[in-house]
């Protein structure tokens, strides 16, 4: 069965001089729908089979191509508006053939030249392709069933008071907390994280690092990298959370599960009177 809005793997049925006519691979009886020539490979042939992405064209016909949309049905994406007129606004989402988002699906007035985060969906009642900045009607509406520890992919969102909000494998909403980042992250990007906890209201907390052991040693290489500098400044347990976030992007916490390991690893020693943190012999 072929899906519209998603890339579907298509027979060749045949040729002619505007493109090719594809077809169902599993189905020799389904509908034929246009590949236009300018999407055709050179040496496509009939009975071949091709990759693209299925979607409406201006008449409300079917339609293939091989580029690549920057979302598809079922999936959220920062797109940049186009054009607004009386039906909505039309966003470039990466083919010829603009976006839609109604009126009603906005939750403020979109401008043209305005990038906003919208979720790609196939309207029942029309069976069009069109996008939704209402985003969070489409979060959380299934359990999310991961294990400690799983890895995802999360779209980073909005930054809050302790973390930032990501939308996790297009379904479900997570955190990132800010005071357990060991790196920036930045609104709009894409990351690899892992699952920390799932709360019984279904969210997520988040993580990007498999293990606290490889944040740790993560940390560890950090701060030997830091104290190698000739020009780096005294380090110490008595840094406040800020400093240690600012020198080593990391909580407290794990800055001195850190220290603790290089330590016991007589990679640094640790004054007894002024507390300070330096290198030993094993490290230098």
């Amino acid at each position: 069965m072929i899906k519209l809005g998603k890339f579907n793997t298509m027979r060749v049925v045949r040729l002619v001089d505007f493109g090719a006519y594809l077809g169902d691979p599993d189905d020799e009886k389904s509908a034929e729908i246009l590949l236009p020539a300018r999407y055709m490979p050179e040496d496509l042939r009939p009975g071949d089979t091709i990759d693209v992405f299925v979607y409406r064209d201006n008449e409300n016909r079917p339609i293939a191509t091989t580029d690549e949309p920057y979302a598809t049905v079922g999936e959220f994406a920062y797109m940049q508006v186009n054009q607004v007129n009386d039906i909505g606004a039309f966003l470039d989402w990466g083919l010829v053939k603009e976006l839609l988002v109604p009126f009603s699906e906005q939750k403020a007035k979109m401008r043209p030249g305005g990038i906003y985060l919208v979720y790609v969906y196939l309207d029942d009642a029309t069976q069009r392709i069109v996008a939704s900045a209402k985003i969070e009607k489409f979060l959380g509406n299934v359990f999310p069933e991961y294990k400690i520890g799983q890895r995802v992919r999360a779209l980073v969102y909005q930054h809050t008071d302790i973390g930032y909000k990501a939308i996790v494998d297009n379904l479900h909403q997570g955190l990132l907390y800010e005071n357990e980042l060991f790196r920036p992250v930045e609104l709009e990007e894409t990351v690899e994280a892992y699952v920390k906890r799932v709360r019984p209201d279904g969210k997520i907390d988040l993580t990007l690092s498999s293990s606290t052991r490889d944040r740790v040693d993560e940390i560890s290489d950090r701060i030997i990298e830091y104290l190698r500098k000739p020009d780096a400044s005294a380090v110490s347990d008595h840094l406040s959370p800020e400093e240690i976030r600012k020198l080593f992007g990391c909580s407290k916490k794990d800055f001195k599960k850190a220290v603790g390991m290089l330590y016991r690893s007589h990679a640094v020693s640790i004054g007894s009177e002024d507390k300070l943190i330096r290198l030993s012999g094993d490290a230098l």
